[in-house]
This record gives structure tokens, sequence and C-alpha cells, in this order.
């Protein structure tokens, strides 16, 4: 295919979805869009992107499709285990301050980071006085997420993920296992709230205590990372804790001044100014 022709398809797909849907993906790493565009020309059977894009202007449901192979949804339970043993260390101590505790998991995905969270605070004593606000672009993904059922065969690996995470109990006790799912307990998700949000063109929606936004920026440009950036900024509480993925960092951007570094391995930070 034509290169050019081709920037030129997926320049006005991405605007159409932008002006018709609200969903921004305009400053995306422009290759990596484009291959997951690609993809999904194929996966509808489709000859063109322009021929995607009248799809997805004209179905909800084609619109969800692309948005799951645009996003990123590869994750686990406890993913980075000693993230959350750096969480239970030097993050529990500063909200057991606080009479309640806002957590805000952006980039929720299929709510396995949820879920883990969730039972670090159950562990800590924390859990029935937060709250945690999960979102996502994705309605499909929050579905699946809200549901809180995973593969039975990925248990083994979280379960050695949840003990190298500083688990104290036996990570069975919060799944029941049914066929070849786990269902995660209802008990975990009583002050869970999933609510869509696009970090591109939504604003600050609370002030929290804790904002999550692991392994999500490292597909943004520049100009885009900035504004998230900025949002996050907005929404944490003075003292409040901003966590990113581990090849992900706040070094050299405009917020950098702004946090006080709790952990460089674990890429935690304290808001301080």
């Amino acid at each position: 295919m034509n290169e050019q022709l081709e920037d030129i398809e997926v320049a006005l797909l991405l605007d159409g979805m932008y002006r018709y849907w609200g969903v921004d993906f305009r400053d995306y790493s422009p290759a990596s869009i484009k291959r997951r565009i690609r993809e999904q020309v194929t996966n509808e059977n489709l000859p063109t992107i322009s021929a995607l894009q009248d799809r997805v202007l004209h179905d909800r449901a084609a619109l969800e499709r692309l948005l799951l192979s645009l996003s990123i949804h590869v994750t686990s339970m406890f993913r980075d285990p000693t993230f959350y043993l750096t969480f239970r260390r030097k993050v529990v101590p500063l909200l057991r301050t606080y009479p309640s505790v806002r957590v805000w998991c952006a980039g929720c995905a299929t709510g396995e980071e949820v879920y883990s969270l969730a039972i670090l605070l159950q562990e800590e004593g924390l859990l029935e006085r937060a709250r945690i606000y999960a979102t996502d672009i994705s309605r499909d993904v929050l579905r699946k997420a809200k549901d809180g059922i995973f593969p039975l065969s990925a248990m083994q690996e979280y379960t050695a993920n949840y003990q190298r995470a500083g688990g104290t109990r036996q990570f069975s006790d919060y799944y029941t296992a049914q066929y070849d799912a786990a269902a995660f307990h209802e008990k975990l998700k009583t002050n869970l709230v999933f609510s869509e949000h696009n970090l591109v063109t939504d604003s600050s929606f609370n002030d929290f205590q804790v904002v999550l936004c692991r392994n999500v920026m490292i597909y943004f440009n520049k100009q885009l990372q900035a504004r998230v950036h900025n949002l996050i900024y907005d929404s944490l509480t003075m003292f409040g804790v901003f966590g990113v993925g581990n090849k992900e960092t706040i070094k050299f951007t405009s917020c950098e001044d702004f946090y006080e570094e709790l952990d460089n391995h674990d890429r935690l930070y304290k808001k301080v100014r």
C-alpha cells in the first residue's frame, strides 16, 4: 500500500474517532498505532483503513473492538511483585494517617492490578475505609474487570507473584475455582468503583491519596505524557503518592520538582508541593 495514503487514512480514522466518539489516540506512538490499526483491518476482514473508519463511526461495537486492539491490556495480578512489597512498606504507613483513603487506578485494563491492590489493603486493614476507583477507556475491559473472573490457569503464576509481594495469607482464600476460571470474592469488590475515563480528554474527577498509572504512558508521545502528568498532579492531595511502571519515570517532566522520590526502583513518588 502507498505509505503516504495509509498515513492519511490513519489520521482521518483517529480524527473521526475523536470528533464523533470522543476517544483520542492522535498523540499515541504512531508506529504502534498504525501496526494495531492494520491488524484490526485484517481482523474485521476489510480491504482498507478507510473501510474500518466507516464501520467504526457507524457501529459502537466496532469501536469497542478497535479500542481493545489499540489499548494495551497486558497485565497480571501482583505484576512486578517488589512494587507491592515496597507499597506495603513505604505507602501503607502514610495511608494509615488518613481517616479515609481514595485510590485511583488509571488505565486499569481487565482489573488485575485493582484486585491486587484490594487484597493488599485488606491485609493491611485499610480496605474498609478505602475506595478504589478503577478507570479505563474501554467498556468491554471494564466489564471484565468488574466481573473479577480470571483464568484458573493463571493462578499458579499469580500465587507466586502474591507471595513475593509480601502476601500474608493463602492466595486461594480470595477466590473460588469454577471449572476453568477463578472468581474473586465479592467482599473485595465492595469498595471498588469501575468507570470509563479517558486520560487524553477527560479531567480530574476527585482528590486522591494514591494514583497508580503504571505501564500506560510509555505508549504516549511527549505532549500527551505531559498532559497526563498534569492531570495526575491535579488529582493528588498534598503528600499523595504517585506510582508508575518500572520502565517509566517522572524525571525530565514538568512535574518532577513537585515530587519527592519514595523509591527509585519501584517508581513511587510523593507530592510535596
